[in-house]
């Protein structure tokens, strides 16, 4: 699970490190705001993604191991959370950074 993590980071940084040449100064970030400039953040806020990605991960993670110790389907419910999250979070990352560069 903790690869799964650490392979969504690199895949992430990568892609951005890739496309930073070709980013512009602002890229629509917050989509659920009306359409044009009010969606636009700086660049690099689109490392929110990553940082929420892995607070979202260590916090579940922190949430099974104080309270539901030893319980399977707690468990098996957080992983899947994370997994989903993981990987939904990491495409959309992916997705706005291909489109804008």
């Amino acid at each position: 699970m903790f690869y799964l993590l650490l392979t969504s980071n690199i895949l992430m940084v990568a892609t951005f490190l890739l496309k930073i040449n070709t980013l512009p100064p602002q890229i629509p970030l917050f989509y659920t705001r009306p359409w044009g400039e009010e969606q636009l953040a700086d660049f690099w806020m689109i490392f929110l993604l990553p940082l929420l990605v892995n607070g979202l991960y260590f916090s579940n993670d922190y949430f099974y191991k104080k309270f539901f110790l030893g319980n399977n389907l707690v468990k098996k419910i957080l992983n899947i959370t994370n997994i989903f999250l993981t990987i939904s979070l990491t495409m959309i990352f992916i997705k706005i950074i291909l489109l804008v560069s």
